[in-house]
């Protein structure tokens, strides 16, 4: 019986010694979250019902930010033209960002290779991400390098107008900025697919395209699933590079509540961080409903 008390006691000092472990592990990072994210997104979610006018702000409980935001017309169509932008860059960088992993992983043998040429596509994250959007501006230009090229070897008699200040420069921007946040986690997933499988598909008469599509596509779809995590919630998030590449003539989001702050109407700007917030969350969600991350990572 004595026996048995102590051997209860020990079990339960363990349990306790772990739970405090687990406590001390998860504390830190739970008390970041708690106090950059959870406050703040509390804190605008209570401003957002509150009523302004051009003299403050008053507390109250009103829905009237909220319907104004999502019963005007040019909420949608900034809606609509962010989330145009961040298909097309998931589109585009998802195909570059799968081939060019592709190519690393499987068609170059050497490891100390593969890593250069990895650390070569980094090389530009090493410098600001605003540097790296304003380069393109003296290369795009009427009279930039681009249209100097093309004009001396007389492909066209005159500049190209699209090129700079258009939707064609924002997304130019953007295939340069994110396609290295798409091929990592495409290329981390791949680089964990047993070549074994590969050898084994070739020896059964399987092409190089059914291959990709029937073996890598699927076994890399955790990291197509966080790449587009990334890339999608950059793009929707993004301010500075569809301001300054189309030279005023496009709005995102976040362009249009910064313009909400800058003339204090905090409450309207409260309720479209919101909106914002919900609409990336749902757009996370509905991306690991398709693909199980957390069960894929923990493999």
């Amino acid at each position: 019986m004595i026996t048995a008390t102590l051997g209860e006691k020990k079990a339960h000092a363990r349990r306790r010694r772990a739970w405090l472990v687990s406590w001390m592990q998860v504390g830190p990072m739970a008390a970041v979250l708690l106090l950059l994210f959870a406050l703040p997104t509390l804190l605008f979610l209570v401003v957002s019902f509150f009523d302004y006018d051009r003299v403050g702000i008053y507390p109250a409980f009103i829905l009237d930010n909220y319907r104004d935001l999502l019963t005007t017309p040019a909420t949608w169509r900034i809606y609509l033209s962010t989330m145009r932008f961040a298909v097309m860059a998931w589109a585009i960088t998802l195909v570059l960002g799968f081939y060019i992993a592709l190519f690393l992983v499987f068609h170059i043998r050497s490891a100390k290779t593969r890593m250069i040429l990895f650390m070569a596509c980094a090389v530009p994250f090493w410098t600001s991400g605003i540097i790296r959007t304003i380069a393109w501006i003296p290369f795009l230009g009427r009279n930039g390098a681009f249209n100097t090229i093309l004009m001396k070897m007389h492909l066209t008699d005159r500049p190209l107008e699209f090129l700079l200040f258009s939707d064609f420069s924002v997304m130019v921007t953007y295939i340069h900025l994110y396609t290295l946040l798409m091929m990592a986690p495409i290329a981390n997933s791949m680089a964990k697919i047993d070549k074994n499988l590969i050898e084994a598909a070739r020896d059964c008469g399987a092409s190089r395209f059914q291959i990709v599509r029937h073996i890598i596509i699927p076994l890399s779809r955790t990291g197509i699933a966080l790449g587009s995590i990334l890339v999608f919630t950059q793009v929707i998030g993004d301010y500075f590079v569809v301001k300054r590449m189309s030279g005023g003539q496009s709005a995102s989001i976040v362009s249009a509540l910064s313009t909400e702050i800058q003339a204090m109407q905090y409450p309207p700007a409260a309720a479209s961080a919101v909106v914002l917030v919900i609409f990336v969350g749902i757009l996370v969600a509905g991306i690991m409903r398709v693909v199980d991350v957390r069960q894929e990572l923990a493999r």
